[in-house]
């Protein structure tokens, strides 16, 4: 069976053909990359021209294919989040939103004000998640957060994922305002217990039908008859299937416009025990600030490089000449310095009434076994295992992946692409990232 996967990124569309064997596993067997051309008014423009470019690649003709979609190109959902601490429910909720397609503007703890009210109005969300109160814990505050919503109006659909005890009055206060309301189980049940995954399915719905408002993205939607995932929770869930059968995972993935950082992974023993917030098993950190073409400047500006700004006027979507690689190459290594301090574990000194011990705020990826590196950045410029092996420093200031651990460059670009095939074809997918694997490790003997 041929199966042909389409990603509309930010900047790069590819597809992907793979072949589905009898053994159980995909073998891939052409791609095709073009710019996307979401500024020309028709993103099917970007995936004819990738479709070209596979079929010129392509050993034999794609035969009646299955089509699967990912896609970043409609943005993601703009969305606010509303707790009732920080560190708990408001930022448990933030994780749930993290990899599902959803782009957080707002981030409000305890009761909503007339200015954080004022801000939701200038942000105009696509989606609320109001959520607050451990089940069968506070009601008043989370009560009136939701009264001041509604009191906004039809401005966005509301995500409610906080204490059961009070969904029915939740319930009727949005819809005695006429104010579209989703359910979804408490994001924090009990202290140190997070629960994101039913909330990360209605955002993940609610994209499908946001991701068609991209031009030209209704007439790709028809092409098949499975979900278009957002790229992040495509690679999200592809980590998840490769975690399951060959150990603790992280993935980088450099694009054009963002840098996204997937791990999963439980931690080690050592620094679990020192863990102030509970961390998702998977989890995703998005930075919008860090990409390699589109948000080039942000990274130039953050490094304080004076020497790099003169070479700025060679920077390239899809870099061809040594220089514009150079240039790519450079920018690349620091949005991955910059994105795995963001998304590691700190490991910082708190001083008690027993004297100085060592606690952690954030993800431990000292069990971490593979980094997978992926992104066009990553893939196909040059240099892409050197740039990762220099995160690969162990426990110190930050939790980072072990020096002795396995570096993977996606080379053919298919992480993502297998991500999206997950929901139809979850054993498959794992047996392929076995098989990618052994394929990989064998090669590195020889």
């Amino acid at each position: 069976m041929d199966i042909l996967t389409i990603e509309v990124g930010s900047t790069i569309t590819k597809a992907n053909a793979f072949a589905l064997l009898p053994e159980g596993r995909f073998e891939q067997w052409a791609q095709g990359f073009a710019e996307t051309s979401i500024q020309e008014g028709d993103v099917c423009i970007g995936v004819e021209n990738a479709l070209s470019a596979l079929k010129a690649n392509a050993p034999r003709a794609l035969e009646n294919p299955q089509y699967f979609v990912n896609s970043s190109a409609a943005g993601g959902l703009r969305m606010t989040v509303h707790g009732l601490t920080f560190n708990m429910t408001a930022r448990a909720a933030r994780e749930a939103a993290l990899g599902a397609g959803a782009i957080i503007k707002q981030v409000t703890a305890g009761e909503l004000d007339d200015y954080d009210l004022k801000e939701i109005l200038d942000i105009q969300p696509n989606i609320i998640l109001l959520a607050g109160g451990v089940d069968y814990g506070e009601k008043k505050i989370v009560l009136k957060n939701a009264e001041a919503i509604a009191s906004l109006g039809k401005i966005a659909p509301v995500i409610y994922a906080g204490n059961r005890a009070i969904r029915t009055q939740i319930r009727e206060i949005f819809e005695n305002a006429g104010v579209e309301l989703m359910l979804a189980d408490n994001v924090f049940p009990a202290v140190d217990q997070l629960n994101i995954e039913p909330v990360r399915l209605i955002i993940h719905e609610l994209f499908n039908k946001h991701i068609i408002h991209a031009p030209g993205m209704s007439r790709l939607r028809e092409l098949t008859d499975a979900q278009v995932l957002p790229t992040p929770g495509a690679v999200l869930l592809g980590a998840k299937l490769f975690a399951e059968v060959l150990g603790d995972v992280l993935v980088i993935d450099v694009g054009g416009a963002t840098t996204d950082v997937h791990s999963v992974s439980e931690g080690s023993l050592e620094w679990n025990k020192r863990m102030v917030d509970p961390e998702p098993v998977a989890k995703r950190t998005v930075e919008g600030d860090l990409g390699v073409f589109v948000n080039a400047q942000n990274i130039l500006a953050l490094a304080e490089d004076p020497a790099w700004e003169e070479e700025m006027q060679h920077l390239m979507a899809m870099p061809a000449t040594e220089q514009e690689m150079n240039l790519t190459r450079w920018l690349t290594q620091r949005a991955v310095e910059t994105a795995i301090r963001r998304h590691a574990g700190v490991v910082t000194d708190l001083y008690t009434p027993s004297g100085k011990i060592k606690i952690v705020r954030g993800k431990d990826l000292t069990a971490v076994n593979w980094l997978v590196g992926t992104g066009g950045a990553l893939t196909r410029v040059s240099g892409g295992e050197a740039i990762l092996k220099t995160i690969c420093l162990g426990a110190g200031a930050y939790l980072l992946p072990k020096p002795e651990t396995t570096v993977l460059i996606d080379a053919f670009y298919r992480f993502s692409a297998l991500g999206t095939l997950a929901h139809t074809y979850p054993e498959e997918v794992k047996a392929t990232f076995v098989h990618w694997v052994n394929e990989t490790t064998e090669q590195k003997k020889d």
